[in-house]
């Protein structure tokens, strides 16, 4: 059971994430600053299923009216470049697979590629420009993240597109479902189900 510290940080946390865009670790850390807790260990922070609960209590709370179509169009930028990169097997992840997204996120795709570079080219082909990072993938090595801008009419704006570039192998053990049994990931059929539902 959380403590009482660690509540008020996952619900300091999900007012960052909701409001500012802020992805679930810096938002712990500077949800754990804010409160004066500076030298808290990673671990003495809440969990991300913490933090995702309170996000989806505060959507729930101050944006009922606004969160559900923003969802939808960041959903539906997802399903096109979904269908653009389809020999990369993409599967969807992050915020918008879970629901809980605004128009302040990103879309993160994984692309299950066989060989690392094929991703870049196809993207170098179709003279769509972008800027490469890393994370750390499945395997705790660097992975090279692929980051495009796509305009959103259904927003009005631009949406940011990270594509994770991963091995083929590592598609085996992404399926697997998180300690409360629900998916992390979802490849183009799961999220036309979800535009579907």
């Amino acid at each position: 059971m959380p403590s009482a510290m660690t509540a008020e940080i996952a619900a300091a946390a999900a007012r960052l994430v909701v409001e500012e865009g802020m992805e679930y670790g810096p938002a712990k850390r500077r949800a754990a600053r804010g409160l004066g807790r500076h030298s808290m260990r990673p671990v003495d922070l809440p969990g991300n299923d913490e933090v995702e609960d309170e996000v989806r209590s505060y959507l729930a709370l101050f944006c009922a009216d606004t969160q559900p179509a923003e969802l939808a169009a960041l959903r539906d930028v997802a399903r096109q470049w979904m269908s653009r990169l389809a020999e990369f097997r993409p599967h969807l992840t992050g915020a918008v697979w879970r629901g809980t997204a605004t128009r302040l996120s990103s879309v993160h795709l994984q692309l299950y590629c066989d060989d690392s570079k094929q991703a870049e080219l196809a993207l170098i082909d179709l003279r769509i420009p972008y800027e490469v990072g890393s994370l750390p993938g499945p395997r705790g090595e660097p992975v090279d993240v692929l980051s495009v801008a796509t305009p959103s009419p259904a927003l009005g704006e631009t949406v940011t597109v990270h594509l994770s570039v991963l091995d083929h192998d590592d598609l085996r053990g992404a399926l697997k479902p998180d300690a409360r049994g629900r998916s992390q990931r979802g490849d183009l059929a799961a999220l036309q189900a979800l535009l579907d539902g």
